[in-house]
């Protein structure tokens, strides 16, 4: 057979194919995908769960004219081969190389970036509106998985779509997980709908008569021409949720049938209104690992070969285990990640203790004020970045109410390949800005562990803890038995140079001081352990008679050092974190070497920093 994806230059010469080369393309796609992302890492269940999906969108829609807006977008990697960027797949996430998420600057295909879920109702409304106001008559589609539906935002859309009455098309991609399994009232929704005796007399009558086509054999089976006259029949639930919004529903959909999908994309494109198609999808579909275990398959690292060293992740989840396993007043909240965030081994062991809200992470906040005002202590497990989508719940209804909750934001600091919706730098400069608020950053697995314990022994105000993935650090350090709030440690002593090192840029910041010891430079690196309330009359004492630096991993702009140089009388400070851009995609390396943080670059900023001092003193 001949290899058809590496024929497709344009997404227009898919709709050119016979119904066999696209089943065949689609075969062809999966092989692509695997061999790639196994070498380089990214999302591999995702995407090869919407294959043919992809494939049916760019049959009937016209991307160069039509707006395709993929939600979380983790899954469009058959997207990037279909759309010109075939040559370019096997750079996907490498610094330089292609995003692992839609990029409007990468691609014009890619008409709305995302990284975060439940965007693409909102984005595809706007779109919508835009075209109406502009007399245009292109077609409006939003790609949605079943756990993005979870979050609030997504059935905001769903209610502005159903008053707008605009003509839209939503695909429902029901793959029953998200990440982790779906929680909450909508999936059982969803699963009634799976179970309806009525769509599995349709399934099956499908079946039935696709089995009637001669020659294609039981491969093509699932994508022949025959199946026409059973779409006809494609199953409109009147009771269904969606319709109470006003929009009209489609389903379900057996969603790796290609012919079917793609006749059934035919036939709702020129329905006026907001159109639902609910679409059901096999995450990890045509690699076998991936079918049996999407958790763990939902994203890969690739032939990385990983060291053996504790994750921060992991010492979280041991030490709120033991704390629970004492005090039964600990309970733990997540948005749909008790996997990604060490919350799974809580889960089965106090089941009755842990809530995952599904991915709706400003219900998590506000959930967690009610827990802790009716007496327990509630454990908020985020990512740094999607804490992000509950700054206001965050201000308001914690730490307003000074609401004893701790904050445990995990993936802090450059996250990697993810890039720039996932880097998580902007944290210490949103909760420094918030009064009553309390946050830590440890350096190491150790001291993550004794700041968990002792927050939690008396947790009488809001506390948010940040730390990065992965392991911890080579370098580490003895620690005091107990860290008191405001209190921080000298790990090492020197005479010319302050630098306060925040969380695992201690680690970085003692290879810096070994490399300007070589150059007459003295340094002594101060870890504050908490950023609020910091240790301000101890750094007081420090930077006398020393010029200071600070040096931490997230973002300058309102960041801990801007907040430290504005407690002295004078600016002889150097600021070092995250300049005031989008970092992008790459390894956390790669990406700290190119913005001047790794131990080289930090030396070479100090070295000059202290001339310029020398020679203006």
């Amino acid at each position: 057979m001949a290899n058809i994806l590496d024929s497709i230059n344009e997404p227009e010469q898919i709709a050119l194919l016979s119904l066999e080369d696209r089943v065949f393309l689609a075969d062809q796609i999966r092989e692509r995908i695997i061999g790639v992302i196994c070498k380089t890492g990214g999302h591999l269940a995702s995407s090869l769960g919407v294959v043919e999906l992809t494939i049916a969108l760019l049959t009937i829609y016209n991307p160069a004219e039509d707006r395709i807006i993929w939600d979380v977008g983790h899954q469009t990697y058959p997207w990037k081969l279909l759309t010109g960027r075939r040559e370019l797949f096997h750079t996907m996430r490498q610094t330089g190389g292609l995003s692992g998420f839609p990029r409007r600057s990468e691609s014009v295909y890619d008409v709305f970036g995302t990284g975060h879920s439940s965007t693409s109702i909102s984005a595809a409304l706007g779109f919508a509106a835009a075209r109406d106001l502009a007399g245009r008559n292109e077609r409006i589609v939003a790609i949605i998985g079943d756990g993005s539906m979870t979050a609030g935002m997504a059935f905001e859309g769903l209610n502005n779509a159903g008053s707008l009455d605009s003509d839209i098309t939503i695909i429902l991609n029901d793959n029953e997980m998200s990440i982790s399994k779906n929680v909450g009232a909508l999936s059982r929704h969803l699963n009634k709908l799976l179970t309806d005796p009525t769509y599995n007399k349709f399934k099956d009558g499908v079946w039935k008569a696709l089995g009637k086509v001669p020659s294609l054999g039981e491969r093509v089976r699932i994508a022949a021409h025959e199946v026409s006259s059973a779409i006809k029949k494609t199953i409109v639930t009147p009771a269904s949720i969606f319709e109470e919004f006003g929009v009209t529903y489609f389903g379900p959909i057996p969603g790796h049938d290609l012919a079917m999908l793609t006749g059934v994309l035919q036939r709702v494109k020129n329905i006026s209104g907001p159109v639902l198609v609910h679409v059901i999808t096999k995450k990890g579909k045509g690699y076998r690992p991936a079918e049996v275990r999407p958790v763990s398959h939902h994203g890969i690292s690739g032939a990385a070969i990983k060291s053996p060293g504790i994750t921060f992740t992991k010492a979280f989840s041991d030490t709120l285990l033991k704390v629970a396993e004492k005090d039964p007043t600990v309970v733990a909240i997540t948005a749909a990640m008790p996997d990604g965030t060490g919350l799974s081994t809580f889960a089965d062991r106090f089941p009755d203790r842990f809530f995952d809200v599904g991915i709706a992470e400003q219900h998590a906040v506000t959930f967690s004020a009610g827990l802790a005002f009716g007496g327990m202590k509630p454990v908020v497990a985020i990512y740094s970045s999607f804490m992000q989508r509950s700054y206001d719940q965050v201000i308001h209804d914690v730490a307003l109410q000074n609401a004893p909750v701790l904050f445990a934001m995990d993936r802090a600091g450059i996250v990697g390949a993810d890039g720039p919706t996932h880097h998580g730098i902007f944290d210490i400069s949103m909760f420094l800005a918030i009064p009553g608020l309390t946050l830590a950053a440890p350096r190491d697995c150790t001291v993550l562990s004794k700041l968990i314990s002792s927050t939690l022994s008396d947790l009488n105000e809001p506390t948010g803890i940040r730390y990065p993935r992965g392991q911890e650090p080579e370098l580490r350090f003895p620690s005091p038995e107990v860290l008191h709030k405001g209190v921080g440690q000298v790990v090492r002593q020197g005479k010319h140079v302050l630098l306060i090192a925040v969380g695992t840029m201690v680690s970085t910041a003692m290879k810096v001081a070994d490399i300007l010891q070589g150059k007459g430079i003295d340094v002594l690196v101060f870890d504050p352990v908490w950023l609020k309330p910091a240790p301000v009359e101890t750094i007081k004492e420090l930077a006398f008679n020393r010029l200071t630096v600070t040096l931490e991993e997230g973002s300058i702009t309102g960041g801990f050092g801007q907040f430290v140089t504005s407690v002295f009388s004078n600016s002889n400070a150097l600021c070092l974190g995250i300049p005031d851009e989008f970092a992008s995609h790459g390894s956390t390396s790669e990406i700290l070497t190119e913005l001047g943080l790794d131990s080289t670059g930090i030396a070479d900023s100090i070295e000059s920093y202290v001339r310029n001092s020398s020679e203006g003193s």
